[in-house]
């Protein structure tokens, strides 16, 4: 820390200009809206991956392959150069007159393909999230509302959801944290975020060392208020759960893997003085 290379005073000269804070603007709006249209879809993939409709399933199930197959910056680069496959999009009756028609050129900037990238990222990921969330709600609960007469859209948010929450919470909170240093990435298609404007003062002044350490401190500020976050919201949901203190490491093995939970038993048996057991 005491190395004089890393100027610190050019650290706290850069770390308020409203370069940076022009860029940290971009990264949290691109990071909140990614994350909202994300799980948005995410929500809907794993709905139709959970219907009993083979087609829809299926599906749910290719786009999930192929968005979390491909790394998010082919995406990105891929929706940034959309114009060369794509030259123009049309609105119109299947092969016949186009009543709209929009040149990709002028409609796919670095923006909006980090957007529509980015999104489809998340999408695929927080579909995982919520259904195996949804699926670690035991199959009682849901037939146990039924039998008392309660709606789907009742079941669903007032039993099902709720118990759903405590291991959605913790991935989704990993996902937003790692979609948040993700947006970096959008630099490379020249989209101004946080790193990008960092990259623009220092192609100017080449203080590179002093200007990556502004934006790694704002990422680093704003991963900890997540986190921070993440875990009043996960101790919101968890304030009904059953505790269990004063359980030893043994008693957690044993209620957790029940073959070595059997040969802790054993062992402890023939630890025991003889008549004792």
């Amino acid at each position: 820390m005491t190395n004089p290379r890393f100027q610190w005073a050019t650290v706290g000269a850069y770390f308020l200009d409203g370069e940076i804070l022009h860029g940290l603007e971009l990264t949290l709006w691109l990071t909140a809206a990614v994350m909202a249209t994300g799980y948005v879809l995410g929500i809907a993939v794993a709905a139709m991956r959970l219907s009993g409709n083979p087609v829809l399933s299926g599906l749910s199930f290719g786009f999930v392959w192929l968005m979390r197959s491909v790394p998010p910056l082919v995406q990105l680069l891929f929706w940034y150069e959309l114009a060369s496959l794509y030259p123009q999009l049309s609105l119109g009756v299947p092969f016949g007159h186009a009543f709209v028609t929009v040149r990709t050129a002028h409609l796919f900037s670095g923006l909006l393909a980090a957007y529509v990238g980015l999104s489809l990222d998340v999408a695929a990921f927080s579909s995982e999230i919520v259904r195996g969330g949804l699926l670690s709600v035991d199959r009682g609960q849901t037939e146990a509302a039924k039998a008392l007469g309660l709606g789907r859209l009742w079941t669903f948010g007032r039993i099902v959801l709720p118990q759903a929450m405590p291991a959605i919470v913790p991935a989704s909170g990993n996902l937003l944290i790692g979609m948040l240093k993700a947006t970096s990435i959008v630099s490379v298609i020249a989209v101004q975020d946080l790193l990008y404007s960092a990259q623009l003062i220092y192609n100017q002044n080449f203080q590179v060392i002093p200007l990556l350490l502004v934006a790694t401190l704002w990422y680093v500020l704003l991963t900890t208020l997540l986190s921070i976050g993440q875990y009043a919201v996960e101790r919101h949901f968890a304030r009904g759960s059953r505790r269990h203190p004063g359980r030893g490491f043994r008693d957690v093995l044993r209620g957790n893997a029940p073959l070595l939970g059997r040969s802790l038993r054993g062992r402890s048996l023939r630890d025991q003085p003889a008549g004792l057991s």
